[in-house]
């Protein structure tokens, strides 16, 4: 059996299978799927779905791959068990209403024993067919010759999820020996095929040849399809002859880092080896997940990520890591992967700047939080209990940052129990608590208990007048009632009545003026919030003395409010805009509405458009043409549903509502401000849409003024970009920067047909620069050329003159490097190939590649080791002919 190392395993499978014809699948990005036991897959799986269901016609019915996948269903068992693990890749080859059976077994077998390939014992190998599938059996027996002692009929082989396509299994297992076997020659397990480590599975081909259908029968499906899987960590395991996945160079380098970290060995038999694993297959799922865009949080996908962090932190604390070391693994993994996944080490920095932030925030309270655990555990042991309270585990929760997986864990490490009933109703009680802290002040709050305390009423009545008269009833300074404040202090006053609109709901509190009778400014409104009761606290800015009992005129700034309320009008039409163009499932998220401009929070899944954006731009300006009315209503909150309004997020609604409708186009729930008629709005624009975190994306907007100061700043940079081109006016401006264009069309071709003639001058002369070792004719030169394009150039030119068995061309390019190499057929018929010399010479560069038997190429970033790497080349040549 060969002996190889991941990334080659890895080549070898999907060159194997671009011979037989197959579109080999790169990898691409997980993305999340509604799967009870996978969390995330690789997006070319979720689309290998539609190409089994029919939905999508692939362009080659024949697909090979290579793909991550990431599973938390049974992360308790990581570390405990040889072979699960969090990610994992699947190698798989797949037929989509082209060859069946007999090819899919047949390939399988060449794949696993031909000398070209993994060349395994074939008297080591055994298979698993299902009892009805008697043309699998006769396959395995006739076509490939296995004899019948190695043919298992087994009840479980048919794959069958459900409705959908379905049908028989076959499953290849590897004898690894007697040494393997866990268990006693009678075990009813002890076959290939049973639960036992010595008949060990390594790929299985599930023939898709049925349809299940809903009344739970089964029609033979008129185009079958082949669905193979083979777990790369276990055939390496196998490979590689080690007891478990962890010891294979997937995991052992990461291993090894965590023992130099530690300062602990990782040995057979040690009780630590289980934190060594876990850390290991922890960080590889963490570095993946974060590179492709999961982001740890409290809540979905996020959580479980956060919880993968943490376990692998706790870890980390049993091998006596006490200070944030994971960042320290993702460098690791991505030089384990870069061959097949160089996006590990492309995303490096932004991967470790999120699992640091994770890991110096558990950090700060990990250590008191495991100290009171232990604590409460020797106490729970003293007094002879085995359930840990529910109290407890909140407490662990709430003050240290505990998932309440990990009080598992540590509990049951100590045979202790824990009551999560108990738990559920703590974090229940909990929730009530937030709902009705919700208006807890920000920088310039007083103690709850003293807000508490206000007992008047105030009256808002902003949603028609911006000018009143109110009695001063409550003033607040320096967290104490007062009866009057002087000129200079910054308080806080509740009116009887009040214009002042407090901030809520996204809208931004109102400012304003406060005057006396003669009409004089005594008091600037700064800012206007809720206290706990409800009632608007103005913040503001004494110009002159205040007296508790006096009657005051409250002003609201008219022009502000208006330019708050045109923005604030312009989120509901853009929610349902929203929901017109993505779907209903773009729901509010939260927004925060100012003067300048509108932000606009809402869930949705993947990439917004710029054809979307416009439409939904379209869709605004639209309905602010068409002079709609707005109008409110005060009602139950039946009959505003029954209207068909929809509530908000992160909103909390009384036994009434208010409901805003803009005609029938939108209802919402909303106690804030807006115009009277959409025309009052002017005009809106979407100035940018981001993504602000897992299904969250953000627009930003303008409307009325803001937009106005917008346009302007742009025809600003367009003026200025004219007068830099010269233009006329900006109307030119296409025209000026089409010129340019061409100009700069024209003398790029012109610059690369001078440097194809230089290239071609230059390869005459490295082309007549041949050497010869062990009747191998070759050429190893370093070139000048503009880059591998060109590379590629001369050795296409090569190839056509056959000027030499072997072409190794060299560049060197400021702080890289760029090697190709190709084979004549004569070379690749004597053994020799392209990809295992690139691999050769590759790290004499500071680099790596890869490619066809033909032809190979790499990168590097050491340029001083090129010389070498083609005086190298020679000695290859010797050893491999």
């Amino acid at each position: 059996m060969k002996q190889l190392n991941s990334s080659e395993l890895r080549q070898l499978y999907l060159d194997f299978f671009a011979e037989k014809n197959h579109k080999v699948e790169k990898s691409t990005s997980l993305v999340p799927i509604d799967d009870p036991s996978l969390l995330w897959v690789n997006s070319g799986v979720a689309t290998m779905k539609k190409y089994f269901d029919g939905s999508v016609k692939p362009s080659n019915p024949r697909l090979a791959s290579s793909q991550k996948s990431i599973r938390t269903n049974d992360i308790e068992n990581v570390g405990k068990t040889a072979r699960h693990h969090t990610l994992f890749e699947m190698l798989g080859n797949f037929s989509i209403g082209d060859y069946f059976k007999e090819e899919a077994i047949l390939w399988a077998w060449e794949f696993l024993t031909d000398e070209k390939w993994i060349a395994m014992d074939p008297d080591k190998l055994y298979v698993t067919v299902y009892p009805e599938d008697k043309e699998a059996y006769k396959i395995w027996h006739e076509k490939v010759g296995l004899d019948e002692d190695h043919i298992v009929e087994e009840e479980g082989n048919f794959w069958d999820i459900g409705e959908g396509p379905c049908g028989p299994n076959s499953e290849i297992f590897y004898d690894r020996g007697p040494a393997f076997n866990d268990l006693s020659e009678d075990d009813p397990e002890n076959y290939p095929g049973g639960e036992n480590e010595r008949w060990l599975e390594i790929w299985n081909l599930v023939f898709s040849q049925f349809n299940h259908k809903p009344d739970d029968t089964y029609d033979p499906l008129p185009n079958k399809n082949i669905d193979t899987g083979m777990g790369l960590e276990r055939m390496l395991s196998v490979i590689q002859n080690v007891p478990t996945n962890f010891e294979t160079d997937l995991f052992m380098p990461i291993i090894n880092k965590v023992e130099e970290i530690s300062g602990i060995t990782y040995d057979k038999g040690s009780e630590k080896q289980t934190s060594f694993k876990v850390i290991a297959d922890h960080v590889r799922a963490i570095s993946f997940a974060i590179g492709d865009g999961a982001l740890p949080s409290n809540e979905g996908r996020g959580y479980v990520l956060r919880r993968l962090l943490r376990r692998a932190i706790m870890h980390g604390r049993k091998l006596g890591i006490e200070k944030p070391f994971l960042t320290k693994l993702v460098p690791v993994v991505g030089e384990i992967m870069k061959e097949h996944y160089p996006e590990i080490l492309e995303k490096t920095p932004f991967i470790t700047k999120v699992i640091l932030n994770e890991e110096e925030r558990f950090h700060e309270t990990l250590a008191e939080g495991l100290s009171r655990l232990n604590e409460i555990t020797e106490q729970m042991k003293k007094a002879s209990e085995t359930v840990l309270s529910g109290e407890a585990a909140f407490q662990l929760y709430d003050t240290f940052g505990f998932p309440i997986e990990l009080t598992e864990e540590v509990a049951e490490e100590q045979n202790l129990t824990v009551d999560l009933e108990g738990f559920e109703s703590e974090m229940k009680k909990q929730r009530e608590r937030a709902r009705s802290a919700r208006n807890e002040e920000g920088s310039m709050s007083v103690q709850s208990d003293l807000l508490s305390k206000l007992k008047d009423d105030s009256e808002f009545i902003g949603y028609g007048n911006i000018k009143t008269e109110g009695t001063l009833e409550t003033i607040i300074a320096d967290d104490e009632f007062k009866e009057s404040v002087e000129k200079g202090e910054k308080v806080r006053l509740v009116f009887d009545i009040t214009p002042f609109y407090a901030e809520k709901g996204g809208q931004i509190g109102d400012t304003g003026a406060i005057k006396n009778k003669l009409g004089e400014v005594v008091a600037t409104v700064t800012n206007v919030k809720a206290a706990p009761a409800g009632q608007p606290l103005h913040e503001v800015e004494v110009l002159a003395l205040l007296k508790k009992g006096e009657v005051y005129t409250l002003e609201v700034d008219r022009r502000r409010r208006n330019l708050i309320e045109r923005n604030h009008t312009a989120t509901h039409l853009l929610h349902q805009a929203l929901k017109d163009v993505l779907g209903n499932h773009a729901n509010q998220a939260g927004s925060l509405v100012t003067p300048d401009q509108l932000r606009f929070d809402f869930t949705h899944f993947g990439q917004v458009t710029d054809n979307e954006l416009k439409q939904m731009e379209t869709i605004v300006n639209q309905r602010i043409f068409d002079s709609i009315p707005v109008t409110t209503v005060v009602t139950s909150i039946e009959e505003a549903k029954k209207l068909g309004a929809t509530a908000l997020f992160g909103e909390k609604y009384g036994d009434e509502v208010r409901v805003v409708m803009i005609g029938e186009y939108s209802k919402e729930f909303c106690g804030g401000t807006h115009v009277s008629n959409t025309s009052d709005i002017g005009l809106f624009k979407i100035i940018s849409e981001s993504g602000i975190g897992a299904g969250t994306r953000r627009i930003i907007a303008r409307t009325s003024e803001g937009y106005y100061k917008w346009i302007e700043n742009q025809l600003s940079v367009l003026q200025h970009v004219s007068d830099q081109l010269k233009a006329q006016s900006v109307e030119e401006l296409p025209n000026k920067l089409g010129q340019l264009q061409q100009e700069f069309k024209d003398l790029k071709q012109e610059n690369e047909s001078l440097s194809s003639k230089l290239a071609n001058v230059q390869a005459d002369d490295v082309f007549s620069q041949i050497d010869n070792v062990e009747g191998i004719t070759y050429i190893a030169q370093e070139v000048q050329v503009k880059d591998m394009n060109q590379l590629r150039q001369l050795a296409d030119k090569w190839k056509q003159e056959n000027y030499s068995d072997i072409l190794v061309l060299g560049l060197k390019k400021q702080d890289k490097v760029n090697l190709i190499v190709s084979m004549s057929n004569n070379a690749v018929n004597k053994g020799l190939k392209a990809g295992d010399l690139i691999k050769s010479i590759a790290p004499l560069v500071g680099g790596g590649g890869g490619g066809r038997p033909d032809m190979a190429q790499a990168g590097g970033k050491n340029p001083e080791g090129l010389s070498q790497a083609l005086d190298t080349v020679s000695n290859w040549i010797k050893v491999n002919s």
